[in-house]
């Protein structure tokens, strides 16, 4: 085992939501990965499969499937995990989903069953994950899911997301408040607006690239490494004394009015 804070050498995680190669999930996986953390991830289903199977294998990473609206595929993951890997160290939850119809109309017009279904899939699993994994964490760890500053302000066209994620914020520091006595700290990383097959669902996403290019003060946007990176940051005993925080990675641009 490494020596060092920063390393999760020696470390077990459980990633949920890779997706293909430029989606947050697999820049996490890829990252703990190289710092040497054994690790489990799961994919949406098995058409995902192709596009991930052959990323993960050439990492040994093992790939399970896992669609959080199917009963049991969850808990499922979960033990799969901890039984290939002993116990866990550290969680990464990223996956958000909202129907097209919800997520591209205003808020005031969005359906019960798609609010519902946003804020199942993209919020509500992350305190599942949290409850079947903390048995599995004994000696303590971290939790991370992903979020945006849609949470914190009205962004155009993030509609129905912005709310589900200002829960998913709330979530976590609930969450920090109950499993703090367990050693199990819980982060939310906010990234700015990167190119994923999650974030192609939002209408006028373009915009919200351009925008966030010029404004942030670095004057770009942010790239998959260093998301990964910070995540990883999270899940290592460096961040040992940190909890209950959203966490922004954004080239600056949450700061700037």
């Amino acid at each position: 085992m490494s020596s060092s804070p920063y390393s999760l050498a020696g470390k077990n995680g459980l990633i949920i939501g890779l997706a293909n190669e430029h989606s947050i999930a697999w820049g996490c996986a890829q990252e703990a990965s190289q710092q040497g953390a054994r690790l489990v991830a799961t994919c949406l289903n098995d058409k995902a499969r192709p596009f991930v199977e052959p990323l993960t294998t050439a990492s040994g990473i093992q790939l399970l499937t896992c669609d959080v609206e199917h009963e049991g595929e969850l808990e499922a993951a979960v033990e799969q995990a901890a039984a290939a890997l002993g116990h866990l160290d550290f969680v990464i939850h990223s996956i958000a989903w909202a129907p097209l119809a919800d997520l591209h109309g205003h808020v005031i017009d969005s359906s019960s069953i798609g609010f519902s279904r946003a804020m199942e899939v993209s919020c509500h699993s992350f305190a599942t994950l949290a409850k079947l994994c903390a048995p599995h964490m004994s000696a303590g760890g971290s939790m991370v899911t992903m979020t945006y500053l849609g949470a914190d302000n009205a962004v155009a066209h993030y509609g129905l997301m912005g709310p589900v994620k200002a829960a998913l914020e709330s979530l976590v520091r609930y969450m920090a408040m109950e499993l703090g006595p367990q050693g199990i700290r819980v982060h939310a990383v906010s990234p700015g607006p990167i190119l994923t097959r999650a974030a192609s669902g939002i209408e006028a996403f373009d915009e919200l690239i351009l925008q966030a290019k010029t404004r942030a003060p670095l004057k770009r946007l942010v790239t998959l490494p260093e998301i990964a990176r910070l995540s990883c940051f999270l899940c290592s005993d460096a961040a040992s004394g940190m909890t209950g925080q959203t966490i922004f990675v954004d080239a600056g641009y949450h700061a700037i009015a």
